[in-house]
């Protein structure tokens, strides 16, 4: 347990990295404060209505935001939750700029401050990175997930004009059990059937939950830290050699070959964000002084391997 505890409010707490990062931060002694969309069930629960944008930002709100140590945001529709069609590709945007626009509003709006909006962005700001890892200064891609990457910033507008710290983590692929792209390479590779997809050749840039996790909180606690920062391991690897390592960690082949056309059928135009390079540098995170406890593939890997991480509470 820490010496001071903090409060924390988060939203999105109840998904695969916001779980993650509660427990971490009550198992240190941290009071954390979750923003849900159905009527509190426990003491540290806050109704919020994201879909509302600016408008919801309520007093109840705005009382949960006051004086806290930080906010984190992690709400949003899931991107592979679902094949991408038109209704769907809405849902992923609407819910990524409502839920940080009423934040960022009902930030701007309290008395008191919070010392921080951390306000999750993800490594398809940048569309197509080519074989060299993008730095926080490269320019957005045209891809839909790069549109919806720079709204989503932007949406965090109102409580950085406040004069609040705004940090946007860009995340890269979050390998573990329980949530993101394991969940559907891992069984895959199990049953002996996995393999690269597509060419293989395109570059990938992973993140253990761990790494996840323990950015998120480096960037709540280091003041001099803001804007977009890259969270990915300092090594990158392409899809092939990812699936090979996943093979590696639970003894399987992974001689399958997962040719595009297939994935643009099981996954609408998400498929080709699978397709093209996401390479990013840990450079400005590293620089920030934070340490990684899984630097390498093969030490994600094999984290993500044999730890399980269950998503727990619902909002």
């Amino acid at each position: 347990m820490t010496s001071t505890q903090r409060t924390y409010v988060v939203a999105g707490s109840s998904g695969f990295i916001g779980t993650a990062l509660v427990a971490a931060l009550e198992s240190d002694g941290h009071r954390v404060v979750r923003l849900v969309r159905r009527p509190p069930e426990h003491a540290d629960e806050v109704l919020w209505n994201p879909a509302l944008g600016a408008t919801g930002a309520s007093r109840e709100l705005r009382e949960a935001l006051e004086g806290v140590h930080a906010v984190v945001n992690l709400a949003g529709a899931g991107v592979a939750e679902k094949r991408w069609d038109d209704r769907w590709k809405r849902a992923i945007l609407d819910s990524r700029v409502a839920a940080t626009t009423c934040l960022a509003t009902a930030i701007a709006e309290t008395d008191e401050h919070p010392g921080v909006l951390v306000s999750a962005s993800a490594s398809g700001y940048y569309g197509d990175t080519g074989p060299e890892p993008a730095e926080e200064d490269a320019p957005p891609g045209t891809t839909f997930l790069a549109r919806v990457c720079q709204a989503w910033e932007q949406s965090a507008a109102p409580a950085r004009e406040a004069g609040v710290r705004v940090v946007h983590p860009r995340t890269g692929l979050v390998m573990a059990q329980g949530g993101g792209a394991l969940d559907r390479l891992l069984p895959v590779v199990r049953l002996g059937a996995g393999g690269r997809l597509g060419s293989g050749k395109q570059w990938w840039s992973p993140i253990s939950l761990a790494d996840e996790v323990g950015a998120l909180r480096h960037l709540c606690d280091t003041p001099s830290v803001s804007g977009p920062v890259n969270l990915v391991a300092p090594e990158q690897a392409t899809n092939a050699a990812i699936t090979e390592a996943l093979g590696r960690a639970v003894h399987r082949p992974t001689l399958a070959v997962v040719p595009g056309f297939a994935l643009r059928i099981a996954l609408g135009e998400f498929a080709d964000e699978l397709l093209v390079d996401q390479r990013m540098s840990a450079a400005t995170l590293i620089r920030s002084g934070y340490g990684f406890q899984h630097p390498t593939v093969e030490a994600i890997v094999d984290e993500a391997v044999r730890t399980d991480n269950p998503v727990t509470r619902s909002e």
